[in-house]
């Protein structure tokens, strides 16, 4: 102790009182919070009523209401699987829409482009 009245700790010694002697160590917790598995359920229903090329829409809406229920019973696993399915056949059936949707309008242009040059 010192003449004011202040405890002060020195290295190797204890820390203050009531803790243990030798040095102090920091014990950090790690919470490992993981999201939940993403169903795109959403992004299903638009692909199947907006644009359902090839019956990929009404895939990928089956895989998310898999995902769905897998992730009320409780299993992650297996409804982290079923989503990334539904989102892989989701980007697929958009990646196609796009390209149908695309090729449309270059061969209506080119058809409207023949037809004046005939004229």
């Amino acid at each position: 102790m010192n003449p004011s009245g202040h405890y002060e700790p020195f290295p190797l010694q204890g820390g203050y009182p009531g803790q243990p002697a030798g040095p102090s160590v920091v014990q950090h917790t790690v919470v490992n919070i993981s999201e939940p598995p993403k169903d795109h359920i959403i992004w299903s229903i638009c692909t199947l009523f907006y644009g359902n090329p090839c019956c990929l829409g009404l895939a990928a809406l089956i895989y998310s209401v898999k995902a769905r229920d897998r992730k009320m019973v409780g299993d992650l696993y297996s409804a982290r699987g079923y989503g990334t399915t539904a989102f892989r056949i989701n980007t697929a059936a958009v990646i196609l829409i796009c390209l149908i949707f695309f090729l449309i309008i270059i061969s209506v242009s080119v058809s409207v482009a023949s037809a004046s040059n005939r004229n």
